[in-house]
């Protein structure tokens, strides 16, 4: 019996994931020639620095891809960081992978959605994330050529989204309650902040002493092993809502041990790469929950097939952040209107980021940690194509 109910969640979970974007697959486009490619890099210089178990950050190199097709520009953001340390790639490994592989393998073809992307990339293993942006992007132009706002040809139905914040750590405990105190004001929704190796128990106990009822969880980002087994069941008093990806990156198996071992849910996060790492995660219950991030599961496509293993699976899911400008973050915010995000994600308001997002208007979050999804056709938000120039450092256009 045990057996046959296993074989059943997994043909019930493949079957999801075969199905993915099955409310865009009734709807077929004209097709869309690429004409062109434009790839483009811009400075960002943050509002206030973003430290990780990875080290601090203080600016943006953010790549960006234009998709010329049709009369419209679709617009995808690349969200590999300056360094190879969250994943294998970079800002400069995803623009050498974008220039010589990914972009002319599009350019001159005919396309029919975004949705068919994923299928004709060339035969580059992983850069997922240079893969997303491309992808993104050409999902963003089919539904300006369809005049539908992207969230809608996702196949997404929430109108208003659950917010939450991360916060990095932080030069002293008190900057971080002073950081943590503002975002409770602000309404947001749920708290996250980042932990590691003597900048956790400390840390939780002084947030949760003193707002013992908001919705609290941290991120780990890999920063800890079984050795430390002992010490994070220690988390376990602070009722958090997760604890993220606390051990190795490329790790399913150890975290469903620790999982057996801890009160406090374990979502993953960089041990999820595609739609078969959510299911073995799933019936190896290594998590109770999954944080999708389109760039490292590699663009919409393969987001929505993790998200439909998730829900067959009724494990819920949230979107996860990676310091994205507007066009990233647009982005976030048409994948979170999916069915599954019943969590609140890290897709927080432009200014909690940047002076001057490259977006308008920039995303703001209501005073109940809430943002309104925009009807717009594509991402629903206007380029500032001269702020954008002015960020710009290097271009390249492709053409067939």
């Amino acid at each position: 019996m045990e057996q046959g109910g296993a074989g059943n969640r997994l043909n019930g979970c493949l079957r999801f994931a075969s199905l993915a974007g099955r409310a865009i697959a009734l709807e077929r486009c004209t097709q869309m020639k690429i004409e062109a490619i434009t790839l483009r890099e811009i400075r960002m210089p943050l509002v206030h620095f973003f430290e990780t178990s990875f080290g601090r950050i203080t600016d943006r190199r953010i790549l960006l891809v234009t998709v010329h097709c049709d009369g419209v520009d679709g617009w995808g953001e690349c969200t590999a960081g300056e360094h190879p340390f969250y994943s294998e790639e970079s800002t400069s490994t995803a623009w050498y992978v974008l220039r010589e592989y990914l972009a002319p393998a599009f350019v001159g073809k005919n396309l029919e959605s975004g949705r068919e992307a994923a299928s004709r990339m060339p035969a580059v293993r992983m850069h997922r994330m240079a893969k997303a942006a491309l992808e993104n992007a050409i999902w963003d132009a089919e539904a300006q050529v369809k005049q539908l706002p992207l969230w809608k040809l996702l196949g997404g139905t929430r109108s208003q989204l659950p917010t939450g914040v991360s916060i990095g750590i932080q030069n002293s405990h008190e900057q971080l309650l002073e950081k943590v105190a503002v975002e409770v004001a602000a309404g947001y929704q749920r708290i996250k902040v980042k932990v590691k190796p003597g900048w956790d128990l400390d840390v939780l106990e002084k947030i949760r002493a003193r707002w013992p009822q908001i919705l609290l969880s941290c991120d780990a980002n890999s920063s800890y092993t079984l050795e430390y087994l002992d010490h994070l069941k220690k988390f376990d008093q602070f009722r958090l809502l997760m604890i993220e990806q606390p051990l190795w990156s490329d790790e399913i198996y150890f975290h469903a041990m620790l999982q057996r071992e801890l009160a406090t849910s374990i979502c993953l996060d960089e041990s999820i790469h595609h739609a078969r790492h959510a299911l073995a995660a799933i019936e190896m219950k290594a998590c109770r929950i999954l944080n999708i991030k389109l760039g490292r599961v590699g663009g919409f496509a393969e987001a929505i097939r993790v998200h439909d293993v998730a829900l067959a699976s009724e494990m819920p899911v949230w979107c996860g952040g990676m310091l994205e400008s507007g066009i990233g973050r647009s982005h976030n915010i048409a994948l979170s209107t999916l069915a599954g995000f019943s969590l609140p994600g890290d897709i927080s308001a432009s200014a909690r980021y940047w002076h001057e997002d490259v977006i308008e208007p920039a995303v703001t979050v209501s005073p109940q940690g809430t943002i309104a999804v925009n009807n717009a056709a594509g991402r629903g938000y206007e380029i500032k194509g001269d702020l954008i120039e002015r960020l710009t450092v290097r271009k390249e256009m492709i053409w067939a």
